[in-house]
This record gives C-alpha cells, structure tokens and sequence, in this order.
C-alpha cells in the first residue's frame, strides 16, 4: 500500500465513524439502539441482514478452499444459505417481526422466558454469548491476517485498529449505526469486488476467461463438491445455516425485527437471499482462477486473495479491496456486539442484578453501549489466540465450532416459533442443548482423536445439530409441556388474530406475569417505552 491507498483506508474509517455519530440522534431508549424502533425499511434490513452474514474469513479462509478446491466453496457455502434464508421467507421472518411488534421485546431471546422458562433462557443465552465471542475472536483475526499482509502491522495491531474503530460507531448508533454503515459497505464492496472481477478476466484474456478458464483450473476446480466438503457436508451445511441465517445468529433476527411490519420482514428476507444467490459468485470467481495467477504462501492458501490484489489491482483500487476485506468484518462484528448487547442487557443482567430490572431509559441505554464495549474487546482478546493449538486456525473456528455449536443453542429458539413444536417445552430445550453440546465435544476431541484418521468433517459439525433436533422434537411427544399460556403465545407469533394483536388481548391476558428475577424481561420492556410500539403488522 502507498499513500493514496492509506488515503482511501482512513477516508473509509472516518465516514464510518461519522455514521455513527449521525445515527446516534435516532436512538433515544433501548429499543432504538437494539431494533431500530421498529422503523427499519425492509430493503436496508435486506442489505444488513446480508452484510452481517460474512466477514474477511470470505477473503481468508474461504479464498483458500477456492484456491485449493474451486467452485465448491461456493456449492457448499454461500448457495445453501441462500436456500436457508429463502425457506425462512415466509416461514420464520415474520414471526420474528411479531416478536418485536406483537410481544414487544427489544432482544430476540426475550421471548424464551415465556415460551420455556427462566432457566432455558439462560442456558441459551450464556452459551450463545460464549460462542460468539469465539466467532467474531476469529473474524478479527482474519481482518488482522489481512492488513498484515498489506501493512505489515502485526496481528495484534490489526486487530486493536479495527476493533477500535467498529466500537466508535457501533457503540454510540446502535442497529441505525449498523445498518447504515452495512449499506455504506456493500456499496464499497460493489465496487471493490467488480474490479477485482475486472483485474482478473483482464490477466486471463477478457471477458471470455468466464468459460474458458475452466480447462486451465486444477482437476476438479469445477466439481460443486471436493475434498472434505462432501454431498453430506453439504446437506448438512443445509441445515445448520437454515437455523443459523434465519435467527440463530441473532444478529439476523434482529433485522427482521427491527423492519415495520412482518410483510415487510418477508421482503427484507427475500432480498437477502437473492444477494446470497449472486452477490458471492462474483467475489469467488477471482479466487478460483487464483491458482493461474499466485503462488499461495501459507499451507491453508488463506493469502491468496490478498497476494492477487496486491499483483493486479493499481494503488487506490488496492486500498478500495482492502476497504471491502474490512466493510465485511466490521459489519459482522458490529451487529453481533449489538446483539449480544441486547441479549446481555435484557436478558442476562437482570437476573444477576436487581437494579437492572429497574433500570431507566437512560440508565438501560448506558448499559447497553458498555456490555457492546466489553463484548468487542473479549472478542479481541480471543482473537489474539485463534492460530494458538486450541483454535488451530481461523477457517476451523469459524466452520467447525460455529457450525457445530450453533444448531444445538438455535434449535430451542427457532423452533420455538412454531406452533407445530408446541408440545416441545423447557425439558426438550435443555436436554436437546445440552446433548448437542456434548455430541460436538465428544466428536470434534475424544472420538477424533481415538479414529484413525479422525471423525470426517460433515460428521463433526452435523452430529450435535441432528441430535439436538431428534431430542428436541422426541422428547415433546413424551414429554408433552404446551399449556393454555404457551398456546396464547405462539398464536401471537404466528399471526392469528388482527391488527397489532390487539385481537388477542383478553387471551393474552392468560399469560403468567413473571415472578422474581424472571419479571426482568417485563421491566426492561417498560423501561424501554414500549419498543416497536410504532410498528404496523401484517
């Protein structure tokens, strides 16, 4: 990089900063740091939702199973969750609109209390929080891997400046700060990944390099499946990224909540995954035709990507691409620190803290930029020891711990929106987390390591998500635990009745009031202003 690419650079930091700074006047209570008060447009939701599913790991990790692989890091990635987030078009983004607008709450997990009991909320909400501090841990290290390349600076350096940066105009914004800044950075992205598209079709003979390059490619670069990344990989990748992409990440459920009405989630969904669709290809056919251009360095070929930039693209484009690794990363890792805000304010402290179920307007909203402050650095600090034995490198914290972990801790919370799972109740929800949990700690340690060879990827990262669900929806029918309570809740969530749910008011009356610290959710939700009361349904 040279000057006008570090112009570029900073000119990128400061705007982000500045959107921040802007978006800050719009938020007044919790509500409005956390879903946006309910006035979210469906297409800027659909952008954010879109932007804060992937990260530089797209240009590290990801660029290396191209490099070494081909097509099928886009067959097994990015174009099931495209299929994930279309089935969760009608079936679930609505739903999580009526969360927001029906039940009233700021925090996706809000519900869960209700819906299960206080313990399962917890149990949730603590291993989900534990579980991202790992993930975003390994997003800032693959940013930080990048700008080394780049810069020079070292990876703790890296990580400090873009975890710095993120935390000024996530913290002080909220979701406006975040969604405002992923439009910004899709935009960038736009261009940076067009004209890296450009470069490369450029060195590879033009335009028609698109069909001709194929026969050149390393055998199998073109086969949708290869090496560890198996038919049954895919399946499984299937499955877990539809609970993941569709509220798992709770990030993702916050753009849909925070749209104005669930038609309107609906919308923000499709749109999300349409870009899902196309929006990866472009920035994967670069990488494949990697091999025709660089000599990758590191084992895993996670510097590729930027060894290509750095050969093709002239100084001030460069400094673009480099922009666009960071736009990725710091719109993942912003809205994940607000979600874990929100889960942590509203969720968590008030049943550590007796305060908390009382707190102000003013006083919930200082706690939620300190827990998204705290929440940043953690993951820093994490992020610092991902190549360490225990992580071993960035691709395997981000494929196989989140993916393995997440389907157990999503399972409860997204099926829980169904009225088909009713009968599914707090036992089935522990038992089927906790075994989940278990399975990924049994497969991915004891058992891999007393198989020769070790357990096979697809089996590592499946097993804790199917056992989950076998127990989830097994244990519901031996167990059955709907009552008339969760009966009048989920009619909520799923639709029934006009308007705004008023049509169910004398019904909803038949919901418990929580008692001791389990009445935190209601006082928080006063304390708030009533968030997303200016929402419309659908």
């Amino acid at each position: 990089m040279n000057s006008l690419d570090w112009v570029v650079l900073i000119a990128y930091f400061a705007v982000m900063v500045a959107i921040g700074i802007w978006s800050h006047k719009r938020v007044d209570n919790v509500g409005d740091f956390f879903t946006a008060g309910g006035k979210m447009p469906w297409w800027l939701s659909g952008i954010s939702h879109h932007m804060s599913g992937y990260s530089a790991v797209m240009f590290t990790g990801y660029a290396g199973i191209a490099y070494t692989y081909g097509v099928t890091s886009f067959a097994t990635w990015s174009f099931p969750i495209a299929v994930g987030v279309a089935i969760g078009v009608k079936l679930f983004a609505p739903r999580l609109n009526r969360l927001r607008s029906r039940l009233h709450v700021a925090s996706p997990l809000e519900y869960l209390k209700e819906r299960y009991d206080l313990k399962t909320q917890q149990a949730l909400a603590w291993s989900g929080l534990l579980l991202k501090i790992v993930d975003v841990g390994a997003k800032w290290a693959a940013i930080a891997t990048l700008l080394s390349v780049f810069t020079g600076l070292t990876l703790t350096q890296g990580i400090l400046v873009t975890g710095a940066i993120t935390a000024v105009y996530c913290t002080i914004g909220g979701l406006w700060a975040d969604a405002l800044t992923e439009l910004g950075q899709f935009i960038i992205q736009l261009f940076a990944g067009v004209a890296m598209l450009i470069a490369v079709m450029g060195e590879l003979g033009g335009f028609s390099s698109l069909w001709t390059v194929w026969d050149k490619l390393p055998d199998g670069h073109g086969n949708p499946t290869a090496g560890p990344y198996t038919v049954t990989f895919l399946v499984a990748f299937l499955f877990i990224k539809t609970f993941e992409y569709n509220g798992g990440m709770w990030n993702q459920a916050q753009r849909y909540m925070a749209t104005t009405s669930a038609a309107a989630a609906s919308r923000s969904a499709r749109l999300s995954a349409i870009l899902w669709l196309v929006w990866p290809a472009v920035l994967f056919f670069p990488m494949w035709c990697a091999p025709l251009i660089v000599h990758a360095q590191k084992p895993d070929a996670s510097d590729s990507y930027a060894l290509m930039t750095e050969k093709l693209l002239p100084h001030g484009l460069l400094g673009l691409v480099v922009v666009g690794f960071f736009s990725h990363t710091m719109a993942m890792c912003s809205s994940d620190a607000n979600a874990i805000s929100a889960v942590f304010t509203r969720d968590i402290a008030p049943t550590l803290s007796k305060a908390a179920r009382s707190w102000t307007q003013r006083a919930a909203l200082i706690a939620a930029r300190l827990s998204t402050i705290s929440f940043l650095a953690l993951s820093m600090a994490v992020a610092t020891q991902v190549n360490s034995p225990t992580f071993k490198d960035i691709i395997t914290v981000v494929i196989k711990w989140v993916a393995g972990l997440m389907g157990p801790i999503a399972i409860p919370f997204i099926l829980g929106l169904l009225k088909p799972f009713r009968k599914s109740g707090p036992v089935a929800a522990i038992i089927s987390w906790a075994s989940g949990l278990v399975a990924f700690w049994l497969v991915n340690y004891p058992i891999n390591w007393s198989v020769n060879g070790g357990v096979p990827l697809e089996y590592q990262v499946s097993v804790p998500c199917a056992l989950s669900l076998v127990l989830y929806i097994v244990l519901g029918q031996l167990h059955p635990e709907d009552t008339p309570e969760r009966d009048v809740l989920l009619a909520r969530i799923n639709g029934e009745g006009d308007g705004d749910g008023s049509g169910l008011a004398a019904a909803g009356a038949g919901i418990p009031a929580p008692a001791g610290p389990a009445d935190a959710t209601t006082a928080g939700r006063e304390s708030a202003g009533g968030v997303g009361s200016t929402g419309t349904e659908s």
